[in-house]
């Protein structure tokens, strides 16, 4: 609910769960709108293994492969859909979202490159174009489940919590019991401090099937937050690699010792209860 943003002082820490939550998804390889390669474009001999799987440097040369795919043909719909999607995944917000703007000028009325365009504007922070361009791709007659819980996402980073929960709830209509929107939901709750609410949420995602290591990477950061590291660790290890989990455990490490921001938290959840 996967990866410009900044950590930030005590008494701003509110704000600091939201980042942490954000930035904890893109180190799982991860946001909370996932979205798999488009086939076709890429050579399959070309990967060892799923780009999901890989760490920094092979993400990077993942990277070269696919932009020379882009560059030999940038009229390929899939083919920007794939590089735009990999530079994310790198870190690359910018570049991906300078690609995808290629794309949409050439396919303007293509849901899948809308929602991706949206996608890469929200990485880049331009939010409120965001929410516009995922408007564009929405059909009122043929709603995507995956579009409102994307537009759901894109609400909370506004700090418009009420009304991505709506898209939300629009979203689980569309499609009952989706791990991903649960997920969401869970998240929206974390980043409005409510960590009891959001805990129960992402263990609900994380029951059913089709639950990724995401959702389960949310579920630890949830359960970070309120001190329970141990809980919290072991969780984290579930279905990474060795490099992916030491990366995510350095990140909760780092909160952690933030000016014991976790336990101040957690104490001042316990006194509004």
């Amino acid at each position: 609910m996967s990866r410009g943003y900044s950590f930030l002082s005590e008494n701003r820490f509110l704000h600091a769960a939201s980042i942490a939550a954000v930035v904890a998804l893109a180190l799982s390889g991860c946001t909370t709108q996932k979205k798999e390669l488009t086939t076709g474009s890429i050579p399959s001999a070309s990967f060892s293994k799923p780009v999901q799987s890989m760490n920094a440097t092979e993400l990077a040369g993942a990277a070269e492969t696919v932009g020379k795919a882009y560059e030999r043909n940038p009229n390929d719909r899939n083919a920007g859909l794939n590089y735009a999607n990999v530079l994310k995944m790198t870190g690359r917000n910018q570049q991906a979202l300078a690609v995808m703007q290629q794309v949409a000028i050439r396919f303007p009325t293509d849901r899948e490159v809308l929602a991706a365009y949206g996608k890469s504007q929200a990485a880049a922070g331009q939010l409120e174009q965001a929410l516009v361009t995922i408007s564009r791709a929405q059909t009122p007659d043929r709603p995507d489940w995956k579009l409102k819980s994307a537009e759901g996402a894109i609400l909370d980073q506004l700090g418009r919590a009420s009304e991505a929960r709506e898209r939300y709830r629009e979203a689980l209509q569309i499609q009952p019991n989706e791990p991903t929107v649960l997920s969401n939901i869970g998240m929206s709750y974390l980043l409005n401090k409510d960590l009891k609410t959001a805990e129960t949420y992402l263990r609900s995602a994380v029951e059913q099937p089709g639950a990724d290591s995401s959702v389960r990477q949310n579920l630890a950061l949830a359960i970070g937050l309120q001190g329970r590291f141990a809980e919290a660790e072991k969780i984290a290890k579930q279905e990474l690699s060795p490099d992916q989990a030491e990366a995510n455990l350095r990140y909760l490490r780092s909160i952690m010792s933030q000016q014991n921001a976790w336990q101040k938290l957690a104490k001042e959840d316990q006194g509004t209860n």
